[in-house]
């Protein structure tokens, strides 16, 4: 248990997992899975009602902003059935004293039907869909309990949701097979999704030997691990990133918007990155577990990142603990000096702490193992997000980078426009007339 301060700060982050780290599926890169090792008296594991309505009018009463977002995890949290999240929707509407209530779901989809979906409608939850692209990469790590294949699944899945109108992002894991194919993936998610995707890198390691609690899947001050085969390369995903930005920024800005675009360009206006994987400091996204546990972040679900119960603590006080306040400094605190002094900080600030256990050139402990392919990804895009900067500030649209790169391709062609029957600057292999064409004809 941490020692306690009463300062505050005025809104925070909780990934709730109900279900705790049960789910139906067997991913092979899943870190959470073996979390069930934490909970050996919880072998079906389900946030009872009293530790769900005390978690809710603590989140609630507890952040002084007129909007609270709950975000609903997993594990699989539909194996908890519709009606759990009703009295989540009944219990959000007794304690919300004028407040705006927003929710996200996480879900694998596999279990989504005509139900669930209309829930989904009705009470305005964002769902995240897990999907790693076309079959043959999504099957390739995404199976259920029998090692069978779920894609086929997935897709029915999603077919609900549109069906019902439900608001949903594609989320999709980038490991080390489908890194490999950034445009076949891209492709694939931009024409079958809603037009919202976010990447997720895959990176772990695992201990050469179980730890206390027989975890293998380790923090990064733990010296004696190797990072996992599934794990994806990181110059493999600075290019993977590079050549699907190629593509969006020809021709998707505006009508694609992946996460991590958007974060960057928030990053060359000047602002923090509101995603804490980029933002400066963290700590203000914890998790909390079935039985009411809190820990530091959700990659950080380990005895060590402890923060105590919300049935024996008030949920602000662990929130603002020294400790958790500790927790979110270190991340900008310990950096190594060759990160200090790089050119991409005002973006990465170190990137994830979960991330950070290699070393420096200078043999500093704490650098990020995806910084090789940062690098390369953020020196890629910077004279587009300059541009999109600029389009910003002079509040003007940064789908206007389309046009700009498509004269800067003609002009390197020695062309002024396009003819009909050319090949789209934009990288489809369609002739412009079928492509950015049909959007933007020429001036």
């Amino acid at each position: 248990m941490v020692p306690q301060t009463t300062s505050s700060i005025p809104a925070f982050h909780v990934m709730v997992k109900p279900a705790g780290p049960a789910c139906n599926l067997q991913c092979k890169y899943c870190f959470y899975l073996e979390k069930e090792k934490l909970f050996p008296d919880h072998p079906k594991p389900v946030m009872p009602d009293h530790v769900l309505e005390s978690f809710i009018r603590q989140h609630i009463e507890s952040q002084d902003v007129p909007e609270i977002h709950f975000a609903w995890q997993g594990g699989e949290p539909t194996l908890l059935g519709v009606e759990f999240f009703r009295k989540v929707a009944a219990f959000q509407k007794q304690y919300a004293n004028g407040k705006t209530i927003q929710n996200a779901f996480q879900t694998n989809g596999t279990l989504l039907n005509d139900e669930w979906c209309a829930f989904f409608k009705e009470n305005n939850f964002l769902i995240g869909l897990s999907l790693d692209g076309p079959d043959e990469f999504h099957d390739r790590f995404r199976c259920d309990k029998g090692g069978h294949p779920t894609f086929s699944r997935v897709m029915r899945g999603m077919d609900f949701l549109n069906k019902h109108e439900a608001d949903f992002n594609i989320l999709t894991c980038v490991q080390r097979h489908n890194s490999e194919h950034p445009l076949e993936v891209y492709r694939f998610l931009r024409d079958v999704g809603s037009g919202f995707i976010q990447f997720i890198p895959i990176v772990e390691r695992a201990a050469l030997e179980p730890g206390e609690h027989g975890l293998t899947l380790v923090t990064p001050d733990i010296l004696e691990a190797q990072v996992t085969p599934w794990s994806v390369r990181p110059l493999a995903y600075g290019k993977f990133l590079s050549a699907i930005f190629d593509e969006w920024v020809r021709r998707d800005v505006g009508s694609t918007f992946v996460q991590i675009f958007d974060i960057c360009l928030e990053g060359w206006v000047g602002m923090n990155p509101s995603l804490c994987f980029f933002s400066e400091t963290c700590g203000t996204a914890m998790a909390l577990e079935h039985n009411g546990n809190l820990y530091s972040c959700d990659h950080f679900v380990y005895p060590s990142h402890y923060l105590g119960n919300i049935l024996e603590q008030p949920l602000p006080e662990m929130v603002n603990s020294p400790f958790q306040r500790q927790f979110g400094r270190q991340k900008r605190d310990a950096l190594p000096t060759c990160c200090k002094n790089c050119d991409c900080l005002f973006i990465c600030h170190g990137e994830c702490p979960k991330h950070r256990f290699l070393a420096s050139p200078d043999g500093e402990p704490g650098l990020a193992y995806l910084c090789e392919g940062y690098q390369h990804f953020f020196r890629h895009i910077d004279p587009y997000m300059h541009f999109m900067a600029n389009e910003l500030r002079a509040q003007r649209p940064p789908a206007n980078v389309m046009r700009w790169i498509q004269a800067m391709d003609l002009r390197a062609a020695g062309k002024t426009s396009p003819g009909p029957n050319d090949p789209c600057s934009c990288g489809s292999g369609k002739k412009f007339k079928k492509c950015c064409g049909v959007k933007h004809p020429p001036a």
